[in-house]
């Protein structure tokens, strides 16, 4: 770029700025009906602003500063609905493997350490209940979901990731026998029968 120009896009920069914040209310109602949401609406288009700014020097001489903005516009979109798309396949998949773990039998369950249940109040609340009500009382995770009003994938997310806390929990506590699976527990909080 020659200096004369760089000159030019100085000179135009506040210009092309008012024009696209003068269009706000546009952009934004744009971007509502397609997302639905107009807190994602206006998050989607902050992050356009931001973008657009820095990317000014590609609005060709001659174009509309409008034009060209709601073309960043749709593909913004384009981008939510990708990754929204892609993160929701994952979860689904979670959700799906979650679902088709099979059930311990009883004889396992009476040899597992009775610490993993104390520990299990120490997590959060919402890690505790997903424990709770799906792996101690048997409920599926998409009717845990329905109870604590939160969607399928989320509730999936939610028991995988109180899974973790607890493993971790146990081995904290447990230490090696943790490893073994609680079979000859050592922990001092062993079952007796």
């Amino acid at each position: 770029m020659s200096t004369e120009t760089d000159e030019v896009a100085r000179a135009t920069t506040p210009d092309v700025v008012a024009v696209l914040v003068g269009n706000h209310r546009a952009f934004l109602a744009f971007l509502q009906r397609r997302v639905g949401d107009r807190a994602l609406a206006e998050d989607l288009l902050q992050e356009a602003f931001a973008r657009g700014i820095d990317k000014l020097d590609s609005l060709r001489e001659g174009e509309s500063a409008v034009a060209w903005f709601y073309r960043l516009l749709r593909n913004a979109v384009i981008d939510h609905y990708r990754r929204n798309a892609s993160a929701q396949r994952g979860l689904a998949a979670l959700a799906t493997e979650l679902e088709g773990q099979a059930e311990p039998g009883p004889e396992l369950r009476d040899v597992v350490c009775r610490c993993v249940g104390e520990l299990a109040g120490t997590l959060k609340a919402e890690y505790a209940s997903a424990i709770r009500r799906i792996d101690v009382e048997g409920v599926a995770v998409k009717d845990y979901a329905t109870e604590a009003g939160i969607s399928r994938e989320n509730a999936a997310v939610r028991v995988f990731r109180a899974r973790d806390s607890l493993r971790k929990q146990v081995v904290r506590a447990c230490g090696t026998c943790a490893e073994h699976g609680c079979l000859d527990c050592t922990c001092g909080m062993a079952r007796t029968s």
